[in-house]
């Protein structure tokens, strides 16, 4: 099961959060859901803009109830800087982190694009019917769940978060144990089977090179991971199981 699969199968309306949004690979098919707002963050500057064209290129102009923000989201807000690696003169977007600078992987193949973005704390919205968030930021989730706190806690989303060990080490700990203290149970899905993050092998699942230039990964590669509110996870569960 994909992201956009686990968000159509829960959907309830009210609120989506899409923190980084990229060129809205996921913020479209979420705006189409049916009595959504979603409010989309992406701070990097080409995509925000590549962003902004899809939608209006899908909807005939800028939809209403899409909040598009070129800002990323943590703890506090300010600004930060957004580092993205540049591989043999070819911008590598997908890696752009504000958790890590990539200054120990420079060399002739590898440089480093950095940029000041404004930073903002999700809590400092008041969201009151946000039901479901979207997380892909490169070793920057803990930070974004811990400015969300009061929002999780007020309105119990379901989330997709991915966490990746190369990105930031023992991000894979951290995360879910933060999710788990807020009353939340962190699954991931392999095989058509759904597996509690206690299962997550990171030795044969999480194994990756943090070098841009490197592509080597463990086979299976897990780091999609669902968060879904303890109050209400078996009946969520039952409805990602059941047959289509």
């Amino acid at each position: 099961m994909n992201e956009t699969e686990f968000h159509r199968q829960l959907h309830r309306p009210g609120t989506l959060i899409d923190v980084g949004a990229h060129d809205g690979l996921i913020t479209l098919p979420l705006a189409r859901l049916p009595g959504s707002r979603v409010i989309a963050f992406e701070p990097l500057p080409a995509a925000f803009a590549r962003l902004q064209a899809t939608l209006r290129a899908a909807f005939g102009g800028m939809p209403a109830h899409v909040d598009c923000r070129a800002a990323a989201l943590g703890d506090h807000a300010g600004e930060i800087t957004l580092a993205m690696p540049v591989l043999d003169g070819v911008a590598q977007e997908q890696w752009a982190s504000t958790a890590k600078d990539y200054a120990a992987h420079v060399s002739a193949r590898v440089a480093v694009e950095r940029f000041t973005v404004p930073l903002l704390r999700l809590d400092d919205l008041g969201l009151t019917d946000v039901t479901a968030m979207k997380i892909d930021a490169e070793g920057a989730e803990y930070e974004i769940l811990r400015g969300a706190r009061d929002t999780l806690l007020r309105c119990r989303p379901v989330l997709t978060i991915e966490i990746e060990e190369r990105h930031r080490e023992g991000s894979t700990w951290a995360v879910p144990a933060f999710l788990d203290a807020l009353g939340y149970d962190v699954l991931f899905e392999l095989h058509d089977t759904w597996h509690p993050v206690a299962a997550l092998d990171r030795a044969t699942m999480q194994r990756a090179s943090p070098d841009p230039s490197i592509f080597e990964a463990s086979d299976p590669y897990v780091f999609v991971f669902y968060a879904l509110p303890r109050e209400d996870a078996p009946a969520l569960l039952a409805r990602l199981q059941a047959p289509a």
